[in-house]
This record gives C-alpha cells, sequence and structure tokens, in this order.
C-alpha cells in the first residue's frame, strides 16, 4: 500500500477558472493520469479529498456503491457553500443513497423509458426544427449558445414538466446561476447569500407549482412528482422541489452543454462535419462523441464508509474522493487518440453519465435531443465558422461553453 500521494497538478480540479481554459485543464489531468491518478487535494476554502482521474478507477468506485456513498457530499463546493445547502436541507436524486435513492429515483423513471422517450421524440423533433429554422431569421452572426443553446433544451424540459412557455425565461436564469455561481458573468451577486438567492426562488416558484398539481392533477411530469407518494406517504416539500430542481436544472444544462460544445467541435474540425454531412447514419456514433468530448458533467464525488484503497492507495473511512469525468473521457488506456474528435468512434465507453445505480435518469432524452437537433442541423448547413471567440464558463460541476459567436448560411 502507497504512501499519500499529493500532486500539485490536482488542485486545477478545485479552481472554476481552470475549465475556460482546455489546455491548460487537459494538460493538468494528463499528468496525474500518468503520474498520480490517486492524489491527495488541500487547498483552502474546500475540505480535502482524493482525485481520482483513470477511468477504471472511476467505473470501480461507481460500481461499489455500497462502499463509497453519494451522501453526505455529492459534488465538490466550498465549506461555505455545503453548510449553506445543509442549512436549506436540500435532498435531490444525486445526494441520496440506497433505498432511498432507488424509490425516489423509481417517480420519474417511467418518463425516461423508452416507450415514454418514443412519446416525447414529436416534440423534441419539432422543437429542433423551430430552433433551426429561426435560425435562418438570425443570421448571418448570432451567439449560438445564449440564442439556441440554452433554450432548446430547456423548452424540452419544461414541455415535459408542462410549464407555461412564459415562465421558461425565468427557469433559464434560475438554472445559469445555479450552475454558473462560480462565473463572474453568469451569478447572482458576490456573495453567498445572494448566489443563494436563485435556490431559494427556484424553490419558492416549484413549492407553487406542487400546490397548484396537488389541488388540479395533469397528465405532466410535474404533476408525477407532486402527487407521488412512497410506501403510502407523500413527498415532503423538501423532497418535492428538489426533485424539480434536480429535473429542471440538470436536464437542461447538461444537454445545452453538449448541443454548443458538438456544435464548436464540428466547427474546429471541417473535416468531421463534411463527414457527416455526407453519411448521416453517423449521427448516433456523432452524438455519443460529442457527450464525451464536453463531458458536461466535471465531477462527482462520493465518501467512503469504510477504509479501503483504490489502486493501491489507501482511503479511509469518512474521507471522499473526486470523480473526474472530464479526466475520465480522456484516458488514454480507453480511448484511441482521446484528444481526437471522431464521429465515427466506436467503441466510444464515455462515462459522462455516470455508471452504476447514479447512472444518469435523463441519458435517453438528452441522446434523443443532441441527435434530433444535429439531424436537423447538419443537412441544411451551407457554412459554418466562428465569428469571434468561443468562451468556456468557470465552473468545477456542470457546465460548458457560454458563448458561441458562429457566422453561417442555411438553406
Amino acid at each position: 500500500m502507497s504512501a499519500r500521494v499529493i500532486d500539485e497538478a490536482a488542485r486545477v480540479l478545485a479552481d472554476p477558472q481552470v475549465y475556460t481554459d482546455e489546455p491548460r485543464l487537459h494538460a493538468a489531468l494528463a499528468h496525474l493520469r500518468a503520474n498520480a491518478p490517486v492524489s491527495w487535494v488541500d487547498v483552502p476554502g474546500c475540505r480535502p479529498f482524493w482525485a481520482i482521474t483513470k477511468h477504471a478507477d472511476i467505473m470501480e468506485i461507481e460500481r461499489a456503491n455500497d462502499l463509497f456513498t453519494n451522501s453526505p457530499r455529492p459534488v465538490l463546493m466550498t465549506e461555505e457553500a455545503d453548510e449553506q445547502q445543509a442549512a436549506v436541507g436540500i435532498s435531490t436524486l444525486i445526494h441520496m443513497d440506497d433505498p432511498q435513492h432507488r424509490e425516489i429515483r423509481a417517480i420519474g423513471a417511467n418518463w425516461f423509458r423508452p416507450k415514454a422517450m418514443r412519446a416525447l421524440k414529436v416534440r423534441v423533433d419539432e422543437l429542433a426544427k423551430r430552433f433551426v429554422d429561426d435560425m435562418l431569421d438570425k443570421g448571418p452572426e448570432f451567439d449560438f449558445v445564449q440564442e439556441v443553446g440554452v433554450n432548446y433544451p430547456l423548452y424540452v424540459i419544461m414541455s415535459m414538466l408542462g410549464l407555461p412557455e412564459a415562465d421558461f425565461p425565468q427557469m433559464l436564469k434560475y438554472t445559469q446561476e445555479l450552475f454558473g455561481n462560480d462565473d463572474a458573468e453568469l451569478q447572482r451577486g458576490t456573495t453567498k447569500e445572494e448566489q443563494m438567492m436563485a435556490l431559494l426562488e427556484m424553490f419558492a416558484y416549484f413549492t407553487n407549482v406542487t400546490a397548484s398539481r396537488r389541488a388540479n392533477p395533469t397528465e405532466d411530469l410535474a404533476s408525477a412528482i407532486a402527487n407521488a407518494t412512497v410506501n403510502g406517504e407523500p413527498l415532503s416539500d423538501i423532497e418535492t422541489v428538489s426533485y424539480y430542481a434536480i429535473i429542471a436544472a440538470a436536464g437542461h444544462d447538461t444537454t445545452s452543454a453538449v448541443v454548443s460544445g458538438g456544435l464548436h467541435a464540428l466547427i474546429e474540425h471541417p473535416d468531421q462535419l463534411a463527414r457527416l454531412q455526407a453519411d448521416m447514419d453517423l449521427i448516433p456514433l456523432a452524438t455519443e462523441e460529442m457527450i464525451r468530448w464536453v463531458s458536461p458533467v466535471k465531477e462527482f464525488m462520493r465518501t467512503a464508509r469504510a477504509d479501503t484503497t483504490v489502486r493501491g492507495v489507501r482511503i479511509g473511512e469518512g474521507e471522499s474522493v473526486l470523480l473526474s469525468y472530464a479526466s475520465s473521457n480522456r484516458d488514454e488506456d480507453v480511448f484511441d487518440e482521446p484528444f481526437r474528435f471522431d464521429i465515427g468512434r466506436d467503441p466510444n465507453r464515455h462515462n459522462a453519465f455516470g455508471y452504476g445505480v447514479h447512472f444518469c435518469l435523463g441519458a435517453a432524452l438528452a441522446r434523443m435531443e443532441i441527435n434530433s437537433f444535429f439531424s436537423e442541423l447538419v443537412p441544411r448547413l451551407k457554412s459554418i465558422e466562428l465569428a469571434g471567440p468561443a468562451e468556456h464558463m468557470a465552473t468545477i460541476f456542470v457546465g460548458g461553453l457560454k458563448h458561441l459567436p458562429i457566422r453561417y448560411t442555411l438553406t
């Protein structure tokens, strides 16, 4: 058993600004995979953790959900943010372990099964066409992220929830502020108290939705959540609004990041765009490659319930591990030329959706949205190029591009 390894490169994983500089980020992660794949990180403001950067180790940890638990620390936050969220009592699926996780996950599971996805595909295809058609009126230059990338997935998830279109802009503001609370442009204010208001306002919104759906049930996902029971008992208020929040926020921002990041990748790799235009049957593989390339969820965390080892390194009971998907999906031991964007990559064993019991509930929906959008856009693109620099948001959890100025012509 090896001694505790401390590699300064691992400190980048706690720095939101590093995710705005992909060359720097990936240089550090490649160094860690080669030299310190299990590295102890202790930085000011955060409780210490182990950085796990190899694909195989992350998969092993996710399989061992009885040993490595989501509670009490599912994502990397500052100690202050941890305490604030604990005080609010947030309890989403990512905070839970079995059996509670299994019971609560089941409430929404039917809405993401193949039969439900087939029924939803008509709406997703309609929205994809609507947003690509709208691009005809925006040209010849605009910011793809802010005009299309963030809105298309939002319309899909809000339609599933059955929420009025007039509320969509406000929900977009909440989700951007929640996941962009480390980004000076996107965050709500500069103090933690101001930033917490976005979460509290979202919770207030969904508390009203719950009351409405309980008084007048409808045939949508919002009603299914509001009227759900576990062992004959309704969900608590915090469990209900937490469920809405994870569906609305995670279901939106992750897909938004891949749609925008996927288009950016096609622009930067015109040979792959031409290849896709010549063979649209590659869309399913291209979708998986975009997901791997962007890896919108940068990390999740687990906490050891007992002393154990990872790659020969002792992990003590109560210590946390950070699972770096940004690193895992560039692992040289798993992917042929991992820094090559290849729309025909097969196999593509990315773990951007996680693995095991916490595999992303909305993975099928995300795949469908990405597939539908690029199936509509790619055949109609006559030309496309950057009209300015692409900009990434500062984050250590979920995110991607916040600006993608493009110049294009469509049919």
